[in-house]
């Protein structure tokens, strides 16, 4: 999400903020947090001017004053759009919340369609579909096509188009609108639909009269669960989508010998191997297969992961 698209109403502060935003890029981090520090003078109202404000006053290693700001942020963002609830926590200064704030992920989401497939592909070194499509391939062989396969978090599609061609039907899920428009495009997807996987299964998006329950034999999350946090819904979620002995294929953040899961810098979250593991059990899948592997670069570094295979045990 983009905080400088976000005006402040105001001319001046706008101006102002940009220049903050060329002096922290320039690497003058205390300048950028004093000319800001000007602009919300001028529009002290601005929500997305406190986010930037908090990270210039970061970034300039003023931790306090970075966390002081977040929290009059968090006083003023009912919504929590600008996540500072996850940024104090990366500071030390709160827990980490169970599950990202939804608009935030969504907003987040909305804004970064247009140029998502480029970023991740070209740039980011983004494999995850592939990685999971190759595992799939190990266990299951080449030759098996599956009747239905939801795709959860489907994003842009980039999932649909490795696995649209061992499917009979494709359908997408995902928090964004704008995620789904980009879907729409790659004509892969039979059906695309907004939902929520950390609601309840009745209330996610996932089910309707026209959506069974137990319809797919085939559940793939590439890149989604990183998003979530806490993943005791997402399991209920999709134990409720999956039909006995279908397959659910998905990565996660390596979380190492975290409890169960961890928020990292980079407002992502990390999974233990175990928690996985555990809540699966406890869902009624057994895994079939793992395997650790780089899902794409951050800050140029490869981000570890792992990939799970589990099927649904029959009831």
């Amino acid at each position: 999400m983009s905080l400088l698209s976000l005006s402040s109403g105001d001319l001046i502060a706008d101006r102002r903020a940009d220049y903050a935003r060329m002096l922290d890029e320039a690497g003058d981090h205390a300048a950028a947090a004093e000319v800001m520090e000007q602009a919300m003078a001028l529009a002290p109202d601005w929500p997305a001017g406190l986010a930037l404000l908090a990270a210039y006053r970061e970034h300039a290693g003023d931790v306090a004053a970075a966390i002081a700001t977040l929290e009059k942020l968090e006083g003023e963002d009912d919504d929590d759009l600008f996540a500072a609830s996850l940024k104090l926590a990366v500071l030390g200064a709160s827990e980490p919340p169970a599950h990202p704030p939804g608009r935030y992920v969504e907003a987040l989401f909305d804004s970064y369609a247009d140029h998502f497939d480029a970023a991740l592909t070209e740039r980011l070194d983004y494999n995850a579909p592939e990685r999971l499509a190759a595992l799939l391939e190990k266990s299951e062989g080449a030759p098996r096509c599956f009747r239905l396969c939801a795709d959860l978090g489907c994003g842009t599609g980039l999932s649909g188009a490795a696995f649209c061609a061992r499917v009979d039907r494709l359908e997408g899920f995902d928090l964004s609108a704008n995620m789904l428009a980009k879907a729409e495009e790659k004509a892969v997807y039979q059906r695309l639909a907004q939902a929520d996987l950390l609601l309840a299964p009745e209330e996610s998006g996932l089910f309707s009269p026209e959506l069974a329950h137990h319809r797919a034999d085939l559940v793939v999350a590439a890149d989604v669960l990183m998003y979530l946090g806490a993943l005791e819904s997402l399991m209920a979620n999709v134990a409720a989508l999956i039909a006995p002995g279908g397959l659910f294929l998905f990565s996660v953040e390596d979380g190492g010998e975290a409890e169960a899961y961890t928020l990292l810098p980079s407002l992502r979250y990390a999974h233990a191997f175990a928690y996985v593991e555990g809540l699966l059990s406890e869902a009624g899948f057994a895994l079939e297969r793992h395997e650790r592997a780089a899902l794409r670069k951050d800050a140029g570094e490869p981000v570890p992961g792992i990939l799970f295979l589990a099927v649904k045990l029959l009831s």
